[in-house]
């Protein structure tokens, strides 16, 4: 009684015209970032900010909040129609929306994205007002060991759920983990495989590699076979609103794994340091884990779509958990968040709850409002959106390139990240011709940075010694989890083996 006396309190707070306009406003500025390629909702918030400094806090604080879970929406815009990620966690939104498009079917495909990210954004929204100081509390139990073994459960799976031949998955994660080696090292400050140069100093840098790997990459494929890539247009000539509806068999389909997708994406986002991309990247896994048909994901399911967009979307309101209870930024976009907290005189910890209720409650309320808003808008932008599918290949190619370019430089205005989009353009142009699966290298990418400082960190903790990562009952869980999704595909041959040899037996 007392959350919902604190809701209406909040939703007073919300409802007032000028919250409902700047909801709108920055929602509709994070679709806007969010499907242009190298911005983000980090660099959004950041130019933002600034603006914000004689607005009043609560209006500040839920226009930024919208424009970073708008952010999720609009990530998947791109990710969909022409193949390039708008941001980091829509990658998985382009391994089967795109593919989707390819077969006639965006205007399903961006009505899934949107209706997942609304669902999974709902979702989280409503266990951050139920939960949200308590899953905060428990998200910092996790450390050092407990990430460790977080992310060696996320990299055993990818070389098996992530492509129709394990092998080339486990090369493919190989690569990407060799690749995330590069940089400075983050306990000792050497500099590993940088050559010399100072732009593979923080690592490769992640966007533009994104999007010469699945962007450039595409254009290549169009000029080398470009039988395949002809006449596509006709696809798409009927892209309405109306036939953009899905049926009720899908949404059943996909209706468990979107609420499934939306919790483990906001506990995720609680774990400082994770964010939208890991969400996206476990919740596809466990998608394809438990699908009945695991070999239509990568080939163009509904269900990788919602999958990615439901985690996202729940991750980011799950990394405000952390922010608002404890003062602990769950994402770098909710680090800019909190310096502009503190810029507007609150401190975000457990007494901001009882200091400044209306503010706390006026931005949780603010998200039903906004994520709805931006849900109707985006949708109801679909006949638009998909004019892009109807440009001819043979001009689409060339705005794909100046799309990434753009996108790429835009970044860090460097000349070095557009020599990244290309190599990463050729690496992708290659595994696409020989079929190693892409996302296996980039969540290897994604995951082998935070991998390696959580290894390097555990032993300082433990001066060395392997036990703490068995002697703490979560990493020991999450390891032992690791080892059966290891074993499991041995031990089901075996199990069908010997249901083989029974029959055999029973039959002669």
């Amino acid at each position: 009684m007392e959350i919902l006396n604190y809701l209406l309190l909040g939703f007073a707070q919300a409802l007032q015209p000028v919250n409902i306009l700047f909801a709108f406003l920055g929602g509709l500025m994070g679709v806007i970032v969010g499907g242009l390629p190298g911005l983000g909702s980090v660099a959004g918030v950041a130019l933002l900010l600034p603006l914000t400094f004689k607005m009043n806090p609560a209006t500040a604080i839920i226009m930024l909040a919208a424009l970073y879970y708008g952010n999720m929406f609009g990530g998947s815009i791109s990710a969909i129609l022409i193949n390039i990620p708008g941001d980091s966690p829509a990658v998985m939104t382009a391994l089967d929306g795109n593919q989707l498009a390819k077969q006639g079917r965006a205007g399903h495909a961006l009505f899934m994205a949107f209706s997942a990210s609304f669902c999974g954004g709902l979702i989280g929204i409503i266990i951050l007002t139920l939960m949200g100081p308590l899953l905060a509390f428990l998200g910092l139990k996790f450390g050092p060991p407990e990430f460790a073994a977080l992310i060696v459960l996320a990299l055993t799976s990818i070389g098996w759920l992530l492509g129709d031949n394990p092998v080339k998955g486990v090369i493919a994660g190989a690569v990407g983990l060799l690749l995330a080696t590069i940089g400075v090292d983050m306990i000792q400050g050497q500099p590993r495989f940088t050559f010399g140069l100072v732009n593979l100093s923080a690592g490769v840098p992640f966007i533009p590699f994104v999007i010469g790997l699945f962007g450039l990459s595409q254009v290549m494929l169009m000029l080398a076979r470009p039988e395949e890539f002809t006449g596509g247009e006709q696809l798409y000539q009927k892209l309405s609103l109306k036939d953009s509806l899905l049926a009720w068999a899908e949404w059943l389909r996909c209706a468990w794994t979107i609420v499934r997708s939306a919790v483990l994406g906001f506990y995720i986002g609680l774990l400082p340091g994770s964010g939208a991309t890991t969400a996206a990247f476990l919740s596809y896994i466990a998608a394809k884990r438990l699908s009945k048909h695991p070999e239509r994901l990568g080939k163009g399911a509904l269900e990788g779509v919602a999958a990615s967009e439901a985690a996202n979307n729940a991750a980011s309101i799950g990394a405000f958990a952390p922010l608002l209870s404890l003062g602990i930024p769950g994402s770098g976009t909710t680090a800019i968040l909190l310096g502009g907290l503190m810029m507007w005189g609150l401190t975000p910890g457990p007494l901001l709850f009882k200091e400044a209720p209306q503010f706390v409650w006026g931005l949780i309320a603010s998200m039903y409002v906004g994520n709805l808003l931006v849900a109707l808008t985006c949708i109801l932008s679909i006949p638009f959106l998909i004019y892009v599918l109807k440009v001819p290949r043979s001009a689409l190619a060339p705005i794909i390139v100046t799309v990434c370019i753009l996108g790429a430089y835009s970044v860090n205005n460097s000349v070095f990240d557009l020599w990244v989009m290309v190599f990463a353009g050729l690496l992708g142009y290659f595994m696409n011709r020989f079929s190693f699966p892409i996302p296996a290298l980039v969540l290897s990418l994604v995951l082998g940075p935070r991998l390696q400082t959580s290894i390097r960190q555990s032993f300082m903790i433990s001066h060395g010694s392997a036990a703490i990562f068995l002697t703490r009952p979560i990493s020991l869980t999450l390891l032992l989890i690791a080892v059966f999704l290891t074993l499991l595909p041995a031990l089901s041959a075996w199990h069908k083996k010997r249901l083989a040899q029974q029959s055999a037996v029973v039959g002669g």
